[in-house]
């Protein structure tokens, strides 16, 4: 062998070694002494497991099949969980576990709490993977949440507050929250979320089967670069709040492939809560949604009601809700502030849907009055939906905005639904409706009151009701019909009062009207 081909060998050599030095190790939790029968916790060999593989360099933390009892487990940067087919981590019903308590984001307000039952801050390219289970033994902390929150005594007085709830208020002292919220704290159960990671980068949720959340299910936090694939969320009616994946001021977020079933939104998109979103300054933006079946929950997709920080560029495609209350909802109060801008859905199918398909809201607190216009100001505006089928749908849903923020710039196109009801607006400006057939059992399948800058194109019934319009005008202004081919015969099309409406074509607005000939 001459001496080029013995550097070439010693050089492949060297490479070799290298290689696998630098291979990231497997750490069998079975091997290291777990119980796989779920009798013994083994939350500290976990933790020490993961800690371990973190001053390594990092690693993956591997489950082979069996049942792993553990209590609340802390992430660190470049660490894989690895849940094998068979294996179920199943976590402690010992809420003396999740002490002490974290930081954690809790509908929108940062606060010490339970530490949530999957962790990690400031992390870097963490992982959970694989085709085993998180079961969250969640039934535990719901029937707490209904003792302590909502059970009285005979005279009317509330249960005295567990140790719990007491630390919460030792702990808490200095939490400032809006006036209307701070009763809403009062005898509060915090329960924590099953996973949130605040603030890390490069993470990958994949494969997993997660249940049975104490509360909210997939929860990060002002995270970057983030893939949530192929997961099932499994979560009963009776879960209180055990919403889906909620990501919250997070971006660059691809949602694909995942079945949801829970016993609250399937999907919500959140940026924190009144004041404390708007200090905390991320919006929630850069996010895709596609390819999910979601069924019982409270809403499909849904942004808000904590959106203070804001919401933009949100992309929802190629999803079936069957079985939810809502479809698309976006919700939000005065006093929330937030911008939520640049939306788009489409190739949506969706049946029994309990109340409304699509719901814009700036009331869901309900009541409130005017303000001027400021931070507190939430708006909606550049949302635009097509290409969605739905039956057995209660009503097809509502735009309500506030007067001194109307939403605006809404557009539904190829939009063919059967429903009790259909779709009325209040206070919006610059609707678009084309293409759209809507059915109804009582009522107009279009309804819109001090609306102003409303188009519709192509707007249809397959099945008009007797004597009664099919569109509905009142106190609005720049009302466009354009295009309308009634095929089924119809009684009335349009009844309006004396709204600002133009049939066909129309070049009011134009500088120069008309058509402009250019030839010479």
């Amino acid at each position: 062998m001459n001496k080029s081909m013995k550097l070439k060998c010693t050089l492949g050599i060297i490479l070799l070694l290298m290689a696998l030095q630098l291979k990231a190790e497997t750490y069998n939790i079975k091997e290291l002494g777990a119980d796989t029968k779920g009798q013994v916790k083994c939350t500290e060999l976990i933790n020490q497991t993961i800690q371990k593989a973190a001053e390594a360099g990092g690693g993956t933390i591997y489950f082979p099949a069996g049942t792993y009892l553990t209590g609340a487990i802390t992430m660190q940067s470049n660490i894989t969980l690895q849940i094998e087919a068979g294996a179920t981590l199943s976590f402690s019903t010992d809420f003396d576990d999740y002490l002490p308590f974290r930081e954690v984001r809790w509908e929108g307000i940062f606060m010490q709490t339970f530490s949530p039952l999957i962790y990690a801050k400031g992390a870097e390219n963490i992982a959970i993977k694989g085709e085993g289970t998180l079961e969250g033994n969640g039934k535990a902390w719901w029937e707490e949440v209904k003792k302590q929150q909502y059970k009285v005594y005979a005279d009317g007085s509330i249960l005295q507050p567990n140790k719990f709830q007491q630390m919460w208020l030792d702990q808490n002292a200095d939490l400032k929250v809006e006036k209307y919220y701070e009763k809403s704290l009062q005898h509060r159960f915090f329960r924590p979320p099953f996973i949130q990671f605040q603030e890390c980068n490069h993470v990958t949720i994949e494969g997993v089967t997660i249940q049975n959340s104490p509360f909210w299910t997939v929860n990060p936090v002002g995270c970057d670069d983030l893939l949530v694939h192929g997961i099932k969320i499994k979560n009963p009616d009776d879960g209180w709040n055990t919403d889906g994946i909620n990501p919250s001021s997070c971006s660059n977020l691809r949602v694909s492939d995942c079945f949801i079933s829970v016993g609250d939104d399937c999907v919500t998109i959140k940026s924190g809560r009144d004041f404390n979103g708007r200090d905390y300054g991320k919006p929630c933006e850069n996010i895709t949604i596609t390819n999910c079946i979601m069924l019982s929950g409270h809403g499909g997709v849904v942004i808000g009601s904590e959106m203070s920080g804001g919401v933009r560029n949100v992309a929802i495609s190629n999803c079936v809700f069957n079985g939810t209350d809502a479809g698309i909802r976006l919700k939000a109060s005065r006093g929330r502030g937030g911008v939520v801008e640049n939306i788009r859905v489409e190739n949506i199918v969706m049946r029994n849907i309990s109340k409304n398909a699509f719901i814009f809201n700036l009331f869901y607190d309900k009541t409130s009055t005017p303000e001027p216009v400021t931070e507190r100001t939430p708006v909606f505006r550049n949302v635009h939906i097509s290409n969605v089928t739905g039956v057995d749908v209660n009503k097809v849903g509502f735009i309500t905005g506030i007067e001194e923020m109307p939403v605006n710039e809404i557009s539904f196109s190829n939009i063919n639904m059967t429903a009790k009801e259909g779709f009325t607006a209040e206070t919006a400006t610059n609707l678009h409706f084309n293409n759209i057939s809507i059915a109804t059992e009582k009522g107009p399948s279009l309804s819109f009151t001090k609306c102003d800058g409303v188009v519709l194109n192509d707007v249809r019934s397959m099945a008009p009701l007797a004597d009664q319009a099919i569109v509905e005008v009142k106190e609005s202004k720049s009302v466009l019909v354009n295009n309308c081919f009634q095929t089924v015969p119809a009684d009335v099309f349009l009844q309006t009062d004396d709204s600002d409406v133009v049939w066909g074509t129309n070049f009011m607005n134009a500088v120069k009207q008309g058509i402009q000939n250019n030839d010479k």
